[in-house]
């Protein structure tokens, strides 16, 4: 390995784990400022110290459940997805507990249902999912769901933010219980319902929009140059194959070869460089794709 290769990987590493950092401040302020104000019920274990904290009305309770849940999730990421996956998360989950302690108050919104809670609850759906996508795609996390989300994602081709939502249904009921307790009224039940439904699916949906690992794309190519594609395709994933067909032109009558291949959004701009690069005058098109067999294999995320 010579010099310069060390540096550039050193650049890297340094660029990747201040990236993390910045995925851990800017979800520390997703909820401190917009979330855990708004008293919306979190998703996974987060929602369950964030509905703990509200009953007993005490915001280190949430800082203090909220550290033990991830101790055990990352532990969990260690010895079934991946070490490095286990430490880029950690790396997340630390800056976010440091970061909750030293944040000052700020009120940057009345969160009061007549006032401005519709706000703070979209805006920090918006910013926690931009903070999950972040995470994941330095292979880390934010912890929590994120964590099983990388697991289940990597067995069954879900995307992630999918297991946001089915997490939710527990941590959801649990919180609604806690509600129903303090005030045994339906009606400041369900208004908590809707509001925590309203950033449940803000922040899956930006996750999924900014994170597209698990969203798997058919590419069909067009070429007079199967071989020279074909090799190209081959180097640019590593692991992919196609399928070769073959075909004549409607107008020009000419011979093509119709080549499909099924890849993952992440491998897709590779792909489609490898494919300009051996072939400039091939046609080519993708779409994203559903039903894939579960034996189609991805990549882990650590």
């Amino acid at each position: 390995m010579t010099e310069h290769t060390k540096e550039e990987g050193f650049t890297k590493n340094i660029l990747t784990y201040l990236t993390l950092l910045s995925a851990g401040l800017l979800y520390a302020a997703a909820l401190k400022y917009f979330v855990l104000p708004s008293k919306v019920i979190l998703t996974g274990t987060e929602g369950i110290a964030a509905s703990i904290s509200y009953f007993v009305q005490k915001d280190w309770i949430f800082i203090l459940l909220y550290t033990v849940f991830q101790a055990g999730l990352i532990a969990f990421a260690y010895r079934s997805i991946s070490k490095p996956f286990a430490i880029k998360s950690l790396i997340v989950v630390v800056t976010v507990i440091l970061t909750l302690l030293i944040l000052p108050d700020l009120h940057v919104a009345k969160p009061e249902p007549e006032n401005e809670r519709i706000l703070l609850v979209i805006f920090g759906g918006i910013l926690a999912g931009i903070a999950k996508a972040i995470a994941f795609r330095q292979r880390g996390s934010t912890g929590d769901e994120d964590i099983l989300g990388a697991f289940f994602a990597t067995k069954y081709l879900k995307p992630v933010g999918y297991i946001a939502i089915i997490s939710a249904v527990v941590s959801t009921t649990f919180g609604l219980g806690l509600k129903l307790i303090e005030h045994p009224q339906i009606g400041p039940a369900l208004n908590t319902l809707m509001y925590t439904s309203i950033y449940i699916f803000v922040s899956a949906e930006t996750l999924n929009n900014f994170y597209k690992k698990f969203q798997i794309t058919m590419v069909t190519i067009v070429t007079q140059h199967p071989d020279h594609v074909g090799a190209s395709l081959t180097n640019a994933t590593g692991h992919r194959t196609y399928t070769l067909y073959e075909g004549k032109g409607g107008h020009s009558k000419e011979k093509y070869w119709v080549m499909r291949t099924i890849i993952t959004h992440e491998e897709l701009p590779e792909t489609l460089k490898s494919i300009e690069e051996s072939d400039a005058n091939s046609f080519y098109y993708y779409h994203k794709v559903e039903g894939v067999s579960g034996n189609y294999y991805i990549e882990p995320i650590g």
